[in-house]
């Protein structure tokens, strides 16, 4: 499985990391279990519809953080990523944690993966 990384997503991982210090590693965590299963299980992740595009994009809801103590998979981090099943690639679009954030960036979703 090929693992892509948009630049914003760098970013917001950059900055997420000086706050939740242990975020890289419980990030790898996450990403070996979506890489085993790359398609959307409730109630961990859903597919994000209505994007007006084919690409299958998914948000994961259920994210554990150790720096979060006690909270579990019920951290509050959020990560969205697009899976093409055809390439075998995963494409991390944003990650954020939902008291900083109401929702996904659909323009930046629609801006990476316009329908061809």
């Amino acid at each position: 499985m090929i693992i892509e990384e948009l630049k914003e997503f760098q970013k917001d991982l950059k900055a997420l990391s000086k706050k939740y210090k242990t975020l890289i590693t419980d990030l790898d965590i996450a990403l070996k279990i979506i890489i085993t299963f790359p398609n959307d299980r409730p109630p961990f992740s859903y597919r994000i519809n209505n994007l007006g595009i084919q690409q299958c994009v998914i948000k994961v809801k259920k994210i554990a953080c150790k720096s979060l103590k006690g909270k579990g998979v019920n951290s509050g981090l959020r990560l969205i990523y697009a899976y093409s099943a055809d390439e075998e690639k995963i494409t991390l679009i944003e990650i954020y944690h939902k008291n900083e954030k109401e929702k996904e960036d659909r323009d930046r979703i629609l801006r990476n993966f316009k329908l061809s």
